[in-house]
């Protein structure tokens, strides 16, 4: 099945997503996408609602991400993916605003990015937070919850968020090669080499958007130049 490749993308592709497995949640989420996958008409609606637990409760999306591209294909799992997440992300935002803003506070407190991210937002607040976005520099969970804490406006920080969308298509694109070839689906060597010049094209893509989106960032936000890593 194509689900079943995605446990070995993870661990090979990169050292962070294999971590973000450990302990057994990588196998837990395997395992709901397949469910979902039985779910016939209803598993888009399934698959959002598990998008927007699993961003609210800091769990590892990266997962279920590829799978929607194997699940759902290329077009409806990256629709379905960006539904999720901008619902997840703006629930945890709305959270961290008005339900946990001690918990976070003690979370950033101290922390020189997050203390320039709130000064660069009090004058920029929809272009800081789409650079962020932007960035993979940045933990998306927890900062979803720290940009409640700001002044900035729940539309500034809706529009902001789109900018998750570069790795998003980026994410389900490789999902969705990898489960068509896992599941031996049959094309002709045209439409392979579409997908495969498709994701090399995405790939360079996302990585010129990160880069600039980065060298946007030192000038906004020169402070951080010399800071540590935040902790999730």
């Amino acid at each position: 099945m194509a689900l079943a490749v995605m446990g070995m993308v993870l661990l090979t592709a990169a050292p962070a997503m294999a971590q973000e497995a450990a302990g057994g949640i990588q196998g837990t989420l395997q395992n709901a996408l397949n469910w979902i996958e039985g779910l016939g008409a209803i598993a888009p609606i399934v698959f959002i609602i598990m998008y927007i637990v699993i961003t609210v409760s800091f769990l590892p999306a990266s997962v279920v991400t590829l799978g929607a591209g194997a699940v759902f294909g290329i077009v409806k799992g990256t629709i379905l993916v960006f539904i999720g997440a901008m619902l997840g992300a703006t629930a945890a935002f709305l959270i961290g605003r008005y339900l946990a803003r001690d918990w976070v506070s003690q979370k950033v407190a101290g922390n020189r990015i997050f203390k320039a991210i709130y000064d660069a937002i009090e004058k920029e607040g929809r272009k800081i937070i789409f650079l962020v976005r932007l960035s993979p520099a940045f933990p998306f969970n927890l900062l979803n919850y720290a940009l409640g804490l700001t002044n900035v406006s729940l539309t500034d920080y809706v529009l902001g968020t789109v900018g998750i969308l570069p790795g998003t298509i980026l994410y389900v694109y490789l999902g969705g090669v990898v489960g068509s070839a896992a599941a031996g689906q049959q094309r002709t060597p045209a439409e392979w080499a579409f997908l495969i010049i498709g994701l090399v094209a995405t790939f360079a893509v996302v990585f010129i958007v990160t880069k600039v989106a980065r060298k946007s960032l030192q000038e906004s936000l020169p402070e951080t130049s010399q800071t540590t890593p935040v902790e999730s």
